[in-house]
């Protein structure tokens, strides 16, 4: 199982950025897929997750309405649309693939899942002032 991320970069303020996260070694169907973000000094959060069983979103109140998220099965790929990003949207975005259909529950306590989850090694997102 792989999940490699990238598109990551430095953009200002109020600009936007996709990324990426191609996965090999295993099915999408009956997965959740999420982004988590860690800025410097701080613990990893959980930004935005989805369902690829019915589609179902979640998003960090922080993000909402500024970023989303979309999977492509057919590339295996799972994407983050960054948009009217701010200087405290910068830190390593991870992708995680999670072997449940809950799609709320990965993105807030991932560590519950620590035992059927794969992660990637992250992209650098800075935001410049």
């Amino acid at each position: 199982v792989q999940l490699v991320e990238s598109g990551g970069g430095l953009v200002q303020a109020g600009g936007s950025l996709r990324i990426s996260c191609a996965a090999s070694g295993f099915s999408f169907d009956d997965h959740a897929l999420g982004w988590f973000r860690q800025a410097p000094g701080k613990e990893r959060e959980g930004v935005s997750c989805i369902s690829t069983s019915d589609e179902t979103t979640f998003y960090d109140g922080s993000v909402k309405g500024r970023f989303r998220i979309s999977t492509d099965n057919a590339k295996n790929t799972l994407y983050l649309q960054m948009n009217s990003l701010l200087p405290e949207d910068t830190g390593v975005y991870y992708c995680a693939a999670f072997a449940t259909i809950a799609t709320a529950s990965p993105c807030m306590s991932p560590a519950d899942f620590a035992d059927r989850s794969y992660w990637g090694k992250g992209t650098l997102v800075t935001v410049s002032s």
